[in-house]
């Protein structure tokens, strides 16, 4: 098979091709495929996965560089191994987000599952260890949502369990109270946009944080809603909470099953939930694995060196 690639800007095409063509020949070891480069554009022979691979690559970095004044090796690195990950048609599981050089996509087949349970379900579950991208999807696609206009806003719900949902006593209004809790939520958001953009958002209450004993009596409407940690509450909390879900609204529900904080005997919200919910149209589980984990390769092995047991001395 063979194709050949118009180069969408031509006075950049060096820094699309890298030094002495380096970012070509990466391309061209990683599907074993032969490419050259002349008269503006890019051909490319080889079985026809390959090339389709291949070309997939090449199209993702022109739009990289149509943002970008250069192309690092580790973002060539990177659209290679995501297009080895999700296949040739990687761009569909994409995420758009408001900064314009950084554009989401899933790093492992089980991620690419769990964003396409989201897009295609309106309550989805997610079910694993850290490290796997739960809480950092979950964010991306409500956020690539709230910049398409599909949605009106993004609420970020999390069980306070360590203060026992008794937040008075800290120092504060509620938003101070909370953020230690929602503080991964906001680390996943600074990455997509700006820290004006995410304040003036606050302000407006297009973002909304709330702790999850405070979600009882709300309808939400034309919204993403994500409790991240719901390995912390109960039965009755997650019945309140998967009761407020709205019209043209989201609810995606993350948690790590093997490391709840809840009292011994506390009935689990997240099990029962997905043992009630599942198999039913419009719900999404998704259970993610060690082989998901995409922080740094020691993670992997800290989760397996624990396994699903924990801590030995608990």
């Amino acid at each position: 098979m063979e194709k050949t690639i118009p180069i969408d800007d031509p006075p950049r095409r060096g820094a699309l091709y890298g030094t002495a063509d380096r970012n070509l020949r990466l391309i061209r070891a990683a599907f074993d495929v032969r490419i050259s480069a002349r008269n503006n554009s890019v051909h490319i022979n080889g079985p026809a996965d390959a090339v389709q691979n291949a070309v997939e690559v090449i199209e993702n970095l022109q739009r990289c560089l149509s943002q970008n004044p250069v192309i690092t090796d580790e973002q060539v690195r990177e659209a290679i191994r995501q297009v080895k990950v999700n296949g040739a048609d990687a761009s569909r599981t994409s995420l758009g987000v408001f900064l314009p050089s950084v554009t989401i996509a899933p790093r492992s087949a089980g991620q690419r599952a769990y964003v396409e349970a989201i897009q295609e379900n309106d309550l989805t579950f997610c079910l694993g260890p850290a490290g796997t991208g739960k809480t950092y999807l979950a964010v991306a696609l409500a956020v690539s949502l709230l910049k398409q206009a599909k949605i009106k806003r993004i609420m970020l719900v999390r069980p306070a369990v360590e203060a026992g949902e008794k937040l008075g006593y800290l120092p504060g209004d509620l938003q101070a109270k909370v953020n230690p809790y929602l503080r991964p939520l906001f680390d996943a958001m600074h990455d997509m946009m700006t820290f004006d953009q995410t304040r003036r958002f606050m302000q407006n209450d297009v973002i909304e944080v709330v702790p999850l004993a405070f979600m009882r009596g709300r309808t939400l409407n034309q919204a993403v809603i994500i409790l991240d940690e719901a390995q912390n509450a109960t039965a009755s909390q997650m019945l309140m909470f998967l009761t407020r879900l709205g019209q043209h609204s989201k609810m995606i529900v993350t948690g790590d099953d093997s490391q709840s904080d809840l009292e011994s005997g506390e009935p689990r919200g997240l099990l029962d939930a997905v043992a009630r919910l599942e198999g039913i149209t419009g719900v999404g589980v998704v259970r993610l694995t060690r082989t998901d984990i995409v922080r740094h390769p020691l993670v992997q092995q800290v989760v397996e060196a624990y396994g699903q047991d924990g801590p030995r001395d608990r």
